[in-house]
């Protein structure tokens, strides 16, 4: 059976522990056999990328950029094999895989503009005689950890810039789905990145603690779950590195009374059921505010019939497999204790019929879900929607800004005056206005509050440059007879 290799020092190696199974979740069978890193494997990834820095850091912006546009236009090239890739470990559908390819395109196009976004400032005569000038200067050797459910657009929202910015990357794939990791390192090496630049470090938990805590990485990039965020601030940031670590979220859709219905319908089954809900930026809630409900859940449950669910490969499926039998389980046992806590279950998943043993669970729908129900506190990751009443405004606000996520939240409304209102008085990261996913676009930044961020800086754009830099300023006097002497006091610009 094949095994995914670990990619270090601009080529494939095996490692040196036993791996774990890659499953088709559309099949339910074994495809591969992952590579997992034990502590020398760590220090080997580090190492090769620590050398690499001494010459990487040195290179021209010219020369950064030209392999950023060299990797650029593989990656266009190669975006259908990507996404089968990426279907065939992960489950979602392959356009939906295209489309996560694309995503991933705009940060390296933003990447390739470095030497516009990492301009310094100069300020001449700041004294007499002196002149002083800011730059930004890479980090070293960084780690990006990233989750399974975008195996190449998270890696391309972190590397991409890191590398532009003259760092060195050591990329954690999720263990779930590796070779598209692997892949991307093959596409660095074919535009002429110099070996050691990006590596590829596989592996579980043993993988994760030694980036974490190897003396020689300076920061660290994650997407994932909220507990396993919070772990990775601390444990990082307790051995002195930047970290930004992105967590889950609980996205709610708010619906007001003088929305476009239908659009709002189309709208929660596309951003509830795209991906099975595999997505941190997916709609898990619908607040209906007023008398809009029960012509909503009409709505939405009317489209759902129409939603083929197949494998990712397969003609016309527009929602794949989850992504493991565990995951599976762990999402069908949300709709029993949904439904057994009383909220009313109008579609169910439970009962979806698809050829083979994949990991199945069709879009769910459940309406009058109460604040306290686990459907409606957890992020299930998962096809399941639910719908929340409110009688006001006021209330929908309030319950969107007292959830302890905060990543991307949705107003639909006809009225631009409440629109703009709720876009200040909203306490959450990402804010959509009749845009159900509103996931920015590579010039400015992805990143929630509260919960769903731990770490100061969002990713990519202009704070992503921030991230994979630090700022140094130079302070300059060329001999002047007239500064000649000894001056205790402390300097005055004069």
């Amino acid at each position: 059976m094949r095994t995914v290799p670990h990619w270090i020092g601009g080529k494939p190696v095996e490692g040196t522990t036993d791996g774990g199974p890659v499953f088709d979740p559309s099949t339910g069978s074994q495809i591969a056999t992952v590579a997992f890193a034990a502590p020398s494997d760590v220090d080997q990834a580090v190492s090769a990328a620590k050398e690499a820095f001494g010459t990487w850091k040195k290179s021209s912006l010219a020369q950064r950029t030209r392999i950023l546009f060299a990797f650029r236009e593989l990656l266009d090239r190669n975006t259908d094999e990507l996404a089968r890739i990426i279907s065939r470990e992960h489950g979602k559908t392959v356009p939906d895989a295209k489309g996560e390819v694309a995503r991933g395109l705009e940060i390296v196009e933003f990447a390739c503009g470095i030497g516009e976004h990492i301009k310094g400032d100069q300020s001449p005569n700041v004294s007499t005689g002196v002149d002083s000038f800011s730059v930004r200067q890479p980090l070293g050797v960084v780690a990006g950890i990233t989750p399974f459910n975008f195996p190449v657009m998270v890696p391309l929202w972190m590397s991409p810039i890191a590398i532009a910015c003259g760092n060195t990357f050591v990329l954690k794939p999720s263990e779930k789905d590796p070779s598209a990791g692997v892949r991307l390192a093959e596409l660095w090496a074919e535009a002429g990145l110099p070996d050691g630049v990006f590596n590829v470090l596989h592996g579980d938990k043993v993988a994760v603690d030694g980036l974490l805590t190897h003396p020689d990485v300076a920061a660290v990039s994650f997407v994932g779950s909220t507990p396993i965020a919070k772990y990775i601030h601390e444990t990082a940031t307790a051995h002195g590195k930047r970290v930004q670590a992105l967590g889950g979220a609980k996205n709610h859709m708010v619906v007001l009374p003088d929305a476009d219905l239908d659009l709002a319908a189309d709208a929660a089954v596309s951003a509830g059921y795209g991906a099975a809900g595999e997505r941190c930026m997916a709609i898990s809630v619908v607040v209906a505010v007023g008398a809009v409900g029960d012509e909503l859940v009409e709505k939405i449950a009317a489209r759902i019939p129409a939603v083929k669910v197949g494998p990712g490969d397969s003609e016309g499926a527009e929602m794949g497999p989850l992504v493991t039998a565990q995951h599976r389980d762990k999402v069908r046992g949300y709709i029993d204790a949904g439904e057994a806590a009383g909220a009313t279950l109008v579609t169910d998943g439970r009962t979806v019929d698809v050829e083979g043993d994949g990991y199945w669970v069709g879009p769910t729908l459940f309406d009058h879900v109460r604040r306290d129900q686990t459907i409606y506190t957890d992020e299930i990751f998962g096809p399941v929607l639910s719908v929340v009443r409110a009688e006001t405004y006021d209330e929908a606000l309030e319950l969107v800004n007292s959830n302890p996520y905060a990543n991307g939240v949705a107003l639909f409304t006809c009225d631009g005056g409440v629109a703009r209102q709720f876009g200040l008085d909203v306490e959450v990261g990402m804010v959509g206005i009749n845009v159900p996913i509103p996931v920015p676009v590579a010039t400015y930044s992805f990143g929630g509050w509260r919960n769903s961020l731990f770490g100061d800086v969002h990713m990519y754009g202009a704070e992503g440059v921030r991230f994979w830099t630090r700022g140094k300023v130079v302070t300059t006097r060329w001999p002047d007879p007239s500064h000649r002497g000894v001056d205790l006091g402390f300097p005055q610009n004069k």
